[in-house]
Protein backbone atom coordinates (compact mmCIF):
# COMPACT_ATOMS: atom_id res chain seq x y z
CA UNK A 1 0.00 0.00 0.00
CA UNK A 2 2.85 2.40 0.89
CA UNK A 3 4.68 1.71 -2.39
CA UNK A 4 1.50 2.26 -4.40
CA UNK A 5 1.02 5.64 -2.70
CA UNK A 6 4.70 6.53 -3.21
CA UNK A 7 5.22 6.90 0.57
CA UNK A 8 7.16 5.08 3.32
CA UNK A 9 5.99 2.53 5.89
CA UNK A 10 7.29 3.87 9.24
CA UNK A 11 7.25 1.95 12.53
CA UNK A 12 5.95 4.58 14.97
CA UNK A 13 5.63 2.58 18.22
CA UNK A 14 7.82 -0.55 18.13
CA UNK A 15 7.22 -1.48 21.80
CA UNK A 16 3.43 -1.80 21.46
CA UNK A 17 1.70 -5.12 20.87
CA UNK A 18 1.17 -5.28 17.91
CA UNK A 19 3.80 -2.73 16.72
CA UNK A 20 2.21 0.43 15.27
CA UNK A 21 3.18 1.41 11.71
CA UNK A 22 2.09 4.40 9.66
CA UNK A 23 2.21 5.18 5.96
CA UNK A 24 3.83 8.62 5.58
CA UNK A 25 6.55 10.64 3.88
CA UNK A 26 9.51 9.81 6.16
CA UNK A 27 11.65 12.79 5.03
CA UNK A 28 8.87 15.23 5.87
CA UNK A 29 8.28 13.48 9.22
CA UNK A 30 11.97 13.88 10.17
CA UNK A 31 11.87 17.52 9.07
CA UNK A 32 8.85 18.35 11.26
CA UNK A 33 10.42 16.52 14.23
CA UNK A 34 13.56 18.64 13.83
CA UNK A 35 11.51 21.86 13.60
CA UNK A 36 9.67 21.05 16.83
CA UNK A 37 12.96 20.60 18.68
CA UNK A 38 14.28 23.98 17.53
CA UNK A 39 12.06 26.33 19.45
CA UNK A 40 12.36 29.95 18.46
CA UNK A 41 14.03 32.13 21.04
CA UNK A 42 11.49 34.53 22.43
CA UNK A 43 12.51 38.17 22.33
CA UNK A 44 12.59 39.71 25.79
CA UNK A 45 12.57 43.31 26.97
CA UNK A 46 15.59 44.09 29.16
CA UNK A 47 15.70 47.23 31.27
CA UNK A 48 18.75 49.34 32.00
CA UNK A 49 18.32 52.08 34.61
CA UNK A 50 20.27 55.30 34.58
CA UNK A 51 20.41 58.61 36.41
CA UNK A 52 21.16 62.00 34.83
CA UNK A 53 24.36 62.34 36.92
CA UNK A 54 25.81 58.97 35.79
CA UNK A 55 29.58 58.94 35.30
CA UNK A 56 31.20 58.21 31.93
CA UNK A 57 32.63 54.87 33.04
CA UNK A 58 29.34 53.74 34.58
CA UNK A 59 27.50 54.71 31.41
CA UNK A 60 30.02 52.74 29.32
CA UNK A 61 29.39 49.64 31.46
CA UNK A 62 25.64 50.03 30.94
CA UNK A 63 26.21 50.43 27.18
CA UNK A 64 28.28 47.24 27.05
CA UNK A 65 25.47 45.47 28.88
CA UNK A 66 22.98 46.82 26.33
CA UNK A 67 25.19 45.70 23.43
CA UNK A 68 25.16 42.17 24.85
CA UNK A 69 21.37 42.18 25.10
CA UNK A 70 20.98 43.51 21.55
CA UNK A 71 23.38 40.92 20.15
CA UNK A 72 21.35 38.15 21.80
CA UNK A 73 18.27 39.54 20.05
CA UNK A 74 16.56 41.20 23.01
CA UNK A 75 15.03 44.67 23.10
CA UNK A 76 16.53 47.12 25.60
CA UNK A 77 14.55 49.74 27.51
CA UNK A 78 16.61 52.57 28.95
CA UNK A 79 14.95 54.17 31.97
CA UNK A 80 16.37 57.37 33.41
CA UNK A 81 15.11 58.18 36.88
CA UNK A 82 14.99 61.81 38.00
CA UNK A 83 15.12 62.66 41.70
CA UNK A 84 14.31 65.97 43.36
CA UNK A 85 15.90 68.95 41.67
CA UNK A 86 17.14 66.80 38.77
CA UNK A 87 13.68 67.42 37.27
CA UNK A 88 14.83 70.96 36.42
CA UNK A 89 17.46 69.52 34.03
CA UNK A 90 15.40 67.15 31.90
CA UNK A 91 17.18 68.38 28.76
CA UNK A 92 20.41 66.85 30.13
CA UNK A 93 18.61 63.49 30.23
CA UNK A 94 17.60 63.87 26.57
CA UNK A 95 21.26 64.62 25.70
CA UNK A 96 22.41 61.43 27.44
CA UNK A 97 19.72 59.37 25.66
CA UNK A 98 20.78 60.86 22.29
CA UNK A 99 24.41 59.90 22.99
CA UNK A 100 23.31 56.35 23.81
CA UNK A 101 21.41 56.12 20.49
CA UNK A 102 24.49 57.35 18.59
CA UNK A 103 26.80 54.85 20.30
CA UNK A 104 24.42 51.92 19.72
CA UNK A 105 23.52 52.92 16.14
CA UNK A 106 25.22 49.94 14.46
CA UNK A 107 24.04 47.42 17.09
CA UNK A 108 20.36 48.35 17.16
CA UNK A 109 17.71 50.74 15.97
CA UNK A 110 15.61 53.18 17.95
CA UNK A 111 12.13 51.76 18.40
CA UNK A 112 10.67 54.39 20.70
CA UNK A 113 12.44 57.71 21.24
CA UNK A 114 13.02 59.13 24.70
CA UNK A 115 9.90 60.48 26.37
CA UNK A 116 9.06 61.63 29.86
CA UNK A 117 6.54 59.68 31.95
CA UNK A 118 6.28 61.36 35.32
CA UNK A 119 9.73 61.30 36.95
CA UNK A 120 11.19 58.81 34.50
CA UNK A 121 12.32 59.01 30.92
CA UNK A 122 11.96 55.87 28.78
CA UNK A 123 13.49 54.87 25.47
CA UNK A 124 13.43 51.47 23.72
CA UNK A 125 16.04 50.11 21.31
CA UNK A 126 15.50 46.96 19.24
CA UNK A 127 18.21 44.73 17.73
CA UNK A 128 19.18 45.57 14.16
CA UNK A 129 18.31 42.08 12.92
CA UNK A 130 16.48 39.61 15.17
CA UNK A 131 18.67 36.57 15.82
CA UNK A 132 17.47 33.16 16.94
CA UNK A 133 19.85 31.37 19.25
Amino acid sequence: MAQEAGLDLVEVAPNEKPPVCRIMDYGRFKYTQKRHKQKHREQKLKEIRLHPDIGDHDRQIKLNQAIGFLQKGDKVQFTMLFRGREMMHVEHGYEIMDEIVEQLAEKGKLERKAQMLGRRMNMIMAPETPQHG
